[in-house]
């Protein structure tokens, strides 16, 4: 009895928690995530459209979260549309870039630096792969994104669509630098490549909605300034800063 108490006990529990090793316990988490090799995690369901209609389900997922990021970042910044609430006609415009633009994009490219690297699991292949991710990968898709936001914003001459990529295309690179390494990092190790996608997605959510909170902040201060210079004082409540829905 005390034999087929132990041999539950150790198939259940496995191994112990402090045996594990740091990496063990985040490639264990993202096993729960992902839903590992059996796909019975919180995430199986997800995975297996991507797997069964990958470009349909990423093109569903980018442009859920292209949406949810704008509307969030207006809430934060408190920039309401000229109906007076946040969710503005940019709103359906991100979602219509996410799915028909962002995704289909990142899809394409990402299965090209998969295909490339397919089979080669050594250290100077992941970092190679990499470098050929930040140096060829991260610029088409930021100049792309730069171009979608120019002309989502109201741009509608090839000047003023050249002026916006110019002016944020380094600061957008920077910002790529600095997480797509990590982000791809732990892809490598911890996450099947049909979910890559995704994952690319989320990180890109999360880092999008603070510059898209900050740039809203940044663009309703000039605007109130321009404000106070032309009327000497300060706007009425809920009144327009400017042109914002297009």
């Amino acid at each position: 009895m005390s034999v087929k108490f132990q041999q539950e006990t150790i198939r259940t529990t496995g191994v112990k928690a402090e045996d594990l090793t740091p990496k063990d316990l985040v490639h264990k988490v993202g096993e729960r995530l992902t839903g590992g090799d059996t796909h019975t995690g919180y995430l199986a369901a997800y995975l297996k459209q991507l797997q069964t209609n990958p470009l349909r389900t990423k093109m569903l997922t980018s442009g859920v979260l292209s949406a949810l990021q704008e509307f969030i970042a207006s809430w934060l910044a408190h920039d309401v549309s000229k109906h007076g609430h946040y969710f503005s006609s940019r709103v359906p415009k991100m979602a219509l870039y996410g799915m028909f633009i962002s995704a289909p994009l990142g899809h394409v490219l990402i299965g090209i630096l998969q295909k490339i690297f397919a089979g080669r699991s050594s250290l100077k292949a992941k970092v190679l792969q990499i470098l050929v991710s930040n140096l060829i990968i991260a610029p088409i898709q930021n100049s792309v994104y730069l171009v979608s936001m120019a002309i989502i914003a109201g741009a509608r001459t090839f000047h003023q669509v050249r002026a916006t990529v110019r002016a944020g295309f380094m600061p957008v690179m920077k910002v790529s630098w600095v997480t797509s390494p990590v982000a791809l990092a732990f892809a490598q190790y911890f996450l099947p490549e049909h979910t890559w996608v995704p994952f690319f997605n989320i990180v890109a959510f999360v880092i999008g909605t603070y510059v898209n909170t900050h740039t809203k902040k940044k663009r309703l201060e000039a605007l109130r300034r321009q404000y106070d210079q032309r009327r000497g004082g300060p706007p009425p409540p809920g009144s327009e800063y400017g042109r914002r829905d297009y």
